[in-house]
């Protein structure tokens, strides 16, 4: 039996994915564990590995292909002692859109047409046969779902006949172009329901920045003052949970002056106990950004009501701190997360951070380093940026925003002194974390980073 190589699903909200690029070509030997292809997410490039052996017979979804839903067929091996080529030309008949559109061309009109001409005037031997053997079922899946491919789908709406009726022919039951049109030809199909008189047609969903359509923002501006720079999938992505952050989530906000006179000064004195290798390279140099990501995971321990997620049924209370962090890459961010990053020291998250931050900008992160946590930083201290507040990213219950370090008047012993002073501001999700418990965190927070010792014992 050939093996079918379908999109994967490559995290549990991934629809579609691109497929970037074929590392094997058609007629190429291919072993378990072989690398396929490479798959472009939302946000990251992954790669597909082949999980039986054979030969590659037939690429169904060309490289640079965008939005190839999960599970949709985008090629096809050949076991043992198959032939390729017949593998090939049977995974031709179905599977994606781009198989579907190479379907329209001339020859495979012909060898589509062939079944149909059968069906229609069938021989007394090949009548008798059909007789003997029940009907396959139509293609319909669970909810009343049609499998079909998207050229069957459109000979079914130009012949005007209901693609439910139609018995497919093709894997797993999809209804394939020659099945339309066998059907068409012998008057087998069932007519579509017509639409009702006072239906009309669907419009355009509105961007969802503006609520207002394509054309009637473009309207707006002077043809030709524009560049049009078409929306990938990892921008798509933000857009759509970011505003169903906003729409579902209740934030309310805390901010804090937290002084780093201190901090800098441990931070200086780490650094350069670092031991060095034969290069003079440190093994690590510690940031601010490494103090403020272990001081809130220390902070989620000392107060554990915070450390949540919000589920409709049940509160998660998690048992360890699990932080993201954003890091900003060419068309979007990302959010590599710190696990159990309470009990790392700052060398370690230092060095964590860096390959992530590394592996992040080329898109090599695995789902499982970027999804879950129980909370997140995102730092624009260093574009100089005194205070801003964080949008919250589901799961998590709670975002710190965290400002640049500056000199600052405060007041000391009564007298005007100065002061490296940073602010933050932590996002909440009301549901989870109320103000009061809210106001507990960003306070163990904050004197942490005063005294910054608090971290290493």
């Amino acid at each position: 039996m050939p093996a079918n190589i379908l999109m994967p699903a490559l995290s549990p909200t991934m629809e579609k994915g691109n497929l970037a690029k074929w590392l094997k070509k058609e007629g190429d030997k291919v072993s378990s564990g072989d690398v396929l292809a490479e798959i472009e997410t939302d946000k990251a490039t992954m790669e597909v590995e082949a999980v039986d052996e054979g030969i590659l017979a037939k690429i169904v979804v060309p490289e640079g292909t965008a939005d190839v839903p999960v599970n949709e067929l985008i090629a096809v091996i050949a076991s043992d002692g198959e032939d390729p080529k017949a593998v090939a030309a049977s995974a031709g008949q179905g599977g994606s859109a781009a198989s579907a559109a190479k379907s329209e061309a001339p020859k495979a009109e012909q060898s589509a047409a062939a079944p149909a001409e059968s069906k229609s005037t069938p021989a007394p031997q090949a009548a008798a046969t059909a007789a003997a053997q029940p009907a396959p079922k139509p293609a319909a899946g669970e909810g009343g779902r049609v499998f079909a491919s998207p050229l069957a789908k459109r000979l079914a709406r130009e012949g005007g006949i209901d693609i439910a009726a139609v018995q497919g022919s093709g894997p797993h039951g999809r209804v394939v172009e020659r099945d339309v049109k066998a059907a068409l030809a012998g008057g087998t199909a069932k007519a579509a329901p017509a639409p009702a008189a006072t239906a009309q047609a669907p419009k355009a969903a509105a961007p969802l920045a503006t609520g207002m359509a394509d054309e009637q923002v473009k309207k707006l501006f002077e043809p030709g003052s524009f560049e049009e720079i078409p929306h990938d999938s990892m921008r798509k992505t933000i857009a759509r949970r970011l505003t169903e952050s906003k729409q579902t989530i209740p934030h309310f906000y805390l901010s804090v002056d937290c002084e780093l006179d201190a901090l800098l000064a441990l931070r200086e004195q780490i650094n350069a106990a670092a031991p060095k290798d034969g290069d003079g390279k440190p093994a690590y140099k510690v940031s601010v950004n490494d103090f403020v990501i272990k001081a809130l995971a220390v902070s989620l321990m000392r107060v554990p009501d915070a450390n949540v997620s919000w589920t409709d049924s049940a509160m998660l209370r998690h048992k360890h701190a699990d932080v993201g962090v954003a890091v900003a890459i060419p068309g979007g961010l990302i959010t590599p997360i710190v696990r159990k990053a309470e009990t790392k020291t700052l060398s370690t998250i230092s060095n964590e951070m860096k390959d992530y931050a590394a592996r992040a900008r080329t898109r090599k992160l695995k789902p499982e380093e970027y999804q879950g946590g129980s909370t997140a930083v995102s730092n624009l201290g260093m574009f100089g940026i005194k205070d801003f507040s964080a949008v919250i990213n589901p799961p998590h219950a709670t975002i710190l925003a965290v400002g640049a370090g500056e000199k600052r008047v405060v007041v000391k012993n009564n007298a005007p002194a100065i002061a490296t002073v940073m602010t933050v501001t932590l996002s909440t999700d009301h549901r989870a974390v109320d103000g009061a418990l809210g106001a507990e965190l960003i306070s163990a927070f904050k004197q942490l980073i005063e005294n910054p010792m608090g971290m290493l014992v």
